[in-house]
């Protein structure tokens, strides 16, 4: 693969692990709670990586006690929580090595009651940023009969990393 002089592939320590540890299942859940040990508040809703690659990631999250409200479906903030790790770690694997990102705001639509597990996924087809800007990373969450229960623009702040 090729790439525009101003552009250098990721050098995420997320990707790596996948690219290691994520054919099989033991692998996933293993990069998963990595992850969660180095960004701790998502290990709230217990998320499992299924895909992790530039430009898309995909994260699955059961519908369990701890991440359901008083209605019993899963509440608000676990999926905003989903989606943030999705956004995230799809920028943070896509984005040029000389680069970092912080998030700066998120819009939400709750599109439907949410009764199942959830599938959340970030996809974006052109990620070749090669410059400070804000980008909008969408994340869509899914039920079990793929239908999108949450929609989520995620604006990402990336500026040059510190020498």
């Amino acid at each position: 693969m090729t790439y525009a002089p101003s552009y250098l592939p990721s050098k995420s320590p997320i990707l790596k692990l996948w690219k290691s540890l994520g054919g099989n299942s033991f692998g996933r859940w293993l990069v998963s709670k990595i992850v969660c040990f180095n960004a701790p508040y998502f290990s709230s809703i217990k998320p499992r990586f299924t895909q992790i690659k530039p430009g898309l990631v995909e994260v699955k999250l059961k519908k369990r006690r701890a991440v359901q409200n008083h209605i019993k479906t899963v509440h608000a903030i676990a999926m905003c929580n989903a989606a943030e790790l999705a956004g995230g770690v799809c920028l943070d694997i896509s984005l040029n090595g000389n680069f970092r990102w912080i998030p700066v705001g998120m819009t939400v639509q709750y599109l439907k009651m949410a009764k199942t597990d959830l599938r959340a996924v970030c996809k974006v087809d052109d990620f070749h940023w090669d410059s400070a800007q804000d980008v909008v990373m969408p994340v869509r969450v899914f039920d079990t009969d793929g239908e999108e229960v949450f929609h989520a623009d995620i604006t990402m702040r990336i500026s040059p990393k510190k020498k």
